[in-house]
């Protein structure tokens, strides 16, 4: 049945098996032995793709189900657990993967040797109540009921450059001139975003200011160190940073709020509460 469902929600043979970590072979025979047992064809091949049948878009809410069933059986498992040594998984941003957590996780392991850290670095949101991590640090309130939430901080960002990158542009450097500035931008749907929040502050960017776009905010920041042009980094790590400078003293062209967010069953569980409390007594400005 979970052959089924990922295979559904993948969309082909190909991508279910890498998200499941089995073969493609492996998965297309529990998918027709799903078929056998249940005396229904599923899917129609469509090219590379995979179409539900008639038949099988009956089943597949059902299927769903059990899948959320199973996951509410595990999360109210773990919660039970009164162990601090396993593991644990904490989803964080790319730059709070690489710039903050380091030091914090070493930290951790002082103080709770036994336990065994998997760190995602994604700026995706990952899904807590699918277990894709035990706690979440976002720059958002969550707004599902099943999860619970502590704001760490205010966060605020501002626009960077190396000292001659800036020199290079017309002086005296103010939000007027920087409409002959380039910028390090990030992929198109971000960047798009991007471009309004600076235009609503003031600035007039366009999209041709963009000559080097990056997906990763870490190589966005790495351009911005070798004078590529003007990036967007949160002020505590932008400042500093010895190989750059605030494009515009004093100011914050973004303002937020860092949130640290797990599953309400798990903080009934001894280990996931002991990382929330320590990460909210490290983070919390």
């Amino acid at each position: 049945a979970r052959a089924f469902l990922v295979t559904v929600e993948e969309g082909s043979l190909t991508a279910a098996a890498q998200a499941l970590g089995m073969s493609q072979p492996t998965l297309s025979r529990q998918v027709s032995a799903l078929e056998h047992k249940l005396g229904i064809a599923l899917f129609e091949r469509n090219g590379q793709g995979m179409q539900l049948t008639p038949g099988g878009v009956q089943l597949v809410e059902y299927v769903r189900a059990m899948g959320d069933a199973a996951m509410e059986l595990s999360l109210a498992a773990s919660g039970q657990s009164d162990s601090i040594a396993g593991r644990i998984c904490i989803s964080a941003t790319e730059v709070m993967a690489m710039m903050v957590l380091p030091a914090l996780i070493g930290k951790l392991k002082q103080r709770y040797p036994g336990i065994v850290v998997e760190l995602i670095a994604s700026n995706a949101t990952s899904d807590l109540k699918r277990r894709e991590a035990d706690i979440a640090i976002r720059s958002y309130r969550p707004t599902q009921a099943e999860l619970i939430a502590r704001k760490l901080t205010d966060i605020a960002a501002s626009l960077y450059a190396t000292p001659d990158y800036l020199h290079s542009l017309p002086q005296p450097i103010s939000v007027a001139s920087l409409a002959q500035a380039q910028f390090i931008g990030f992929n198109s749907g971000n960047n798009h975003n991007y471009i309004n929040a600076l235009n609503e502050h003031g600035l007039t960017i366009t999209e041709q200011q963009f000559s080097v776009n990056a997906d990763s905010h870490l190589v966005h920041w790495e351009l911005t160190k070798q004078g590529l042009g003007i990036g967007v980094m949160p002020t505590d790590i932008g400042d500093a940073e010895p190989d750059v400078t605030r494009v515009i003293a004093d100011r914050s062209f973004y303002k937020g709020e860092m949130w640290l967010v797990s599953h309400r069953e798990l903080r009934m569980n001894k280990r996931v509460r002991a990382v929330f409390d320590f990460l909210v007594e490290e983070l919390t400005g």
